[in-house]
């Protein structure tokens, strides 16, 4: 499977990339890579397309690829389109372009999938934090390394941190991984 490693290999350098894009001011990656390997035309913010990727391509670097291509979208509480998101609708939105269904409320999506422990976060898993109040108030898409995208507050726009920054390291509660569309189908 020489096409999943050369996509392995751009998401990792667009993770990267990613990283130092944060800190200049949200520059983007580009070239996206495309399920296949192959380079993806440049989208403009929150563009993705409307309808869902086939099942072959639901994997953790399809779903973390989907997620970096909407950086720069708006927050919009209650947000659930490239028009603007809230964290979970963010969440929602990524995985529903790959046919995965997943709930729309933090605290629901936090229920689903498998727990899976911090040292173990692959692309495509869910990492869940508290941010304010009592249990699980936000959540992000793990993208790579100890990157994740999310839809901050409503200042904000979505983009990716880093885990093992103070602020979101001291407050992160765990991760889950939901079973992708390959997964569920090999299960009883």
């Amino acid at each position: 499977m020489a096409s999943r490693a050369v996509l392995r290999a751009v998401l990792a350098a667009s993770a990267a990339a990613a990283a130092i894009g944060c800190a200049s001011g949200g520059a983007r990656p580009r070239p996206f890579p495309t399920p296949d390997g192959s380079p993806a035309s440049s989208p403009k913010p929150g563009e993705v397309g409307s309808a869902p990727l086939p099942f072959a391509s639901a994997d953790g670097f399809a779903i973390a690829s989907t997620a970096l291509r909407l950086q720069g979208v708006p927050y919009r509480f209650g947000g659930d389109d490239p028009s603007g998101f809230d964290c979970s609708g963010l969440v929602q939105y990524v995985f529903e372009r790959h046919g995965i269904r997943v709930p729309r409320v933090v605290r629901d999506q936090f229920e689903a999938g498998v727990p899976v422990a911090d040292d173990r976060f692959q692309p495509g898993d869910l990492v869940f934090f508290r941010t304010k109040g009592r249990g699980v108030t936000h959540v992000g898409i793990v993208v790579g390394a100890d990157r994740f995208v999310h839809a901050p507050t409503e200042r904000g726009v979505v983009r990716t941190e880093s885990l093992a920054s103070d602020y979101w390291g001291g407050r992160l509660i765990g991760g889950r991984r939901v079973p992708l569309a390959a997964e569920a189908a090999e299960q009883p």
